[in-house]
């Protein structure tokens, strides 16, 4: 047998040998975890399996999707997923929703926002719709006032007021936790702040709300694998199964919402 038909066949043998397995893989963060560990262990019940595979960043989990090692994440909201495709040149698409959280503004050294002192310090997500999400939550504040317009799109550079000159330093948002014990005044997400134990995820002096439909945490999948039976059904556990349920009001508490008609 030729080299290119040896080839040929092993691919193929290796395709067999994944369709009967026919393992779900969903790739996630540390702060979705814990509910989709939940749906899994209900899906195995229903013959489905599925493996829960962690990253420790937001860039890999669209990069393991985007080259197929990986059937599926959920970690990201459509503004993120749009500039992740426009970014990365991939070909990622939004399957169907699933929580939205709050975010808020955390401080370790000051009990309310009008005691942040002249050139407090303050750390924001460092990517491109994150950060523009937490500059948004900074003028809901009165810290800053940004140009008209610009959405959750807005940069520092679109900053035009800073009564109280803050200091914005731009971290990785996975990492913001850490820096609660360093700065005046952080944007915080309620999961990673748990999870570290730094503070009461509760206990931000401001909050942006959950009324930003934009910001719902979505299922994402490679375009042309939306009907993937395994995902309908992992989903509709995921959005319907009542212990999937009971673990994400322990696990998020009062700090999130479905962002599904329960």
């Amino acid at each position: 047998m030729g080299k290119s038909l040896l080839l040929a066949a092993l691919m193929a043998l290796s395709g067999t040998a994944a369709a009967a397995d026919g393992t779900l893989k969903v790739g996630t963060t540390a702060a979705f975890s814990p509910p989709l560990e939940t749906a899994a262990d209900e899906a195995r019940k229903q013959g489905l399996n599925v493996e829960i595979i962690e990253f420790s960043d937001w860039i890999a989990p669209n990069v393991s999707l985007e080259n197929g090692d990986i059937d599926v994440n959920l970690f990201q909201h459509r503004p993120f997923l749009a500039n992740a495709n426009q970014e990365g040149g991939f070909h990622l698409v939004a399957y169907a929703p699933a929580i939205i959280n709050q975010v808020g503004l955390y401080s370790k050294k000051h009990g309310a926002i009008a005691d942040l002192p002249d050139g407090a310090k303050v750390a924001i997500p460092n990517d491109p719709i994150n950060g523009g999400r937490g500059l948004l939550l900074l003028q809901k504040a009165g810290l800053i006032t940004l140009k008209p317009g610009v959405g959750i799109k807005a940069t520092t550079a679109d900053i035009v007021t800073n009564p109280k000159h803050i200091d914005i330093i731009e971290v990785e948002a996975v990492q913001l936790a850490r820096t609660l014990d360093e700065v005046d005044l952080a944007v915080g997400y309620p999961h990673y702040l748990r999870l570290s134990g730094v503070i009461d995820p509760n206990k931000a002096l401001l909050f942006d709300g959950l009324e930003h439909p934009e910001y719902v945490i979505q299922f994402v999948v490679r375009d042309g694998h939306q009907n993937d039976p395994r995902l309908k059904q992992f989903v509709a556990i995921y959005q319907h199964s009542p212990a999937v349920r009971a673990k994400l009001d322990s696990f998020y508490g009062k700090l999130y919402q479905p962002g599904w008609n329960p």
